[in-house]
């Protein structure tokens, strides 16, 4: 098993294009699992995590409701916004500046087999990064991501996560708000939940964060809880 990591910045890149980056990655990887059931000395398959922050866009998961926007897409663009429909887990989530985006390209056969664990793996490297900026992330029942003050009027959404995943390899991922524009989710349902609210990182404090502080804190619980190491 390799837990070894490799890490990549991806720095300001348009969604479709890394979309297509990921691919590419998600893809090879298949095709080294796929080569390595017939192989003598099987390879070792490598494991990604991209970090990219996108220009504004709105993406629909494969079962997601296209009400969910809630205007045209000539709006979007009046907005500097692109739309996709994508093949991702779960409904309409928006991605923007000041938005960490993380996308673990891993063959979970490396660590462990379970879709549920992994998703939850996400969410904890999330509360654990909140708790080290003095918030209190929660889980909601029946809700992928993390959220503030689960269970309250005041429930509100501060991380997304959304993945797809083949023979145990996965793409997409997460999307945690740190000084993103909040008013471009009031263009839509953000993933498809009606009563509940979004937030930023940057809202809750009060103040500007910089996004490689967080990043660091979320690559170190990414690290510990997958007890992984850089490539």
């Amino acid at each position: 098993m390799n837990k070894t990591v490799d890490i990549r910045e991806l720095g300001f890149r348009d969604y479709k294009e890394t979309w297509e980056y990921q691919e590419r990655l998600f893809s090879d990887l298949l095709q080294l699992k796929s080569s390595n059931r017939k192989a003598d000395q099987p390879q070792p398959t490598p494991n990604y995590l991209l970090f990219v922050e996108h220009p504004h866009v709105y993406t629909l998961g494969k079962s997601g409701d296209r009400n969910n926007l809630l205007v045209p897409e000539t709006v979007l663009a009046e907005r500097g916004a692109t739309f996709y429909h994508i093949n991702r887990g779960g409904d309409i989530t928006y991605h923007g500046p000041g938005q960490i985006v993380g996308y673990p390209i891993l063959d979970l056969e490396n660590f462990f087999t379970d879709i549920h664990k992994y998703l939850r793996f996400l969410e904890e490297m999330v509360i654990l990064t909140l708790a080290d900026f003095g918030l209190k992330g929660e889980r909601s029942p029946g809700e992928t991501g993390v959220w503030l003050d689960v269970g309250t009027p005041q429930a509100r959404k501060i991380c997304a996560m959304g993945v797809r995943a083949s023979r145990w390899v996965t793409m997409h991922g997460f999307a945690l708000n740190v000084n993103t524009d909040l008013s471009y989710f009031d263009l839509m349902v953000p993933c498809g939940i009606r009563d509940k609210g979004v937030t930023s990182l940057s809202a809750e404090l009060g103040r500007h964060t910089p996004l490689q502080e967080v990043k660091t804190r979320l690559l170190h619980h990414f690290m510990t809880l997958f007890e992984a190491r850089p490539a």
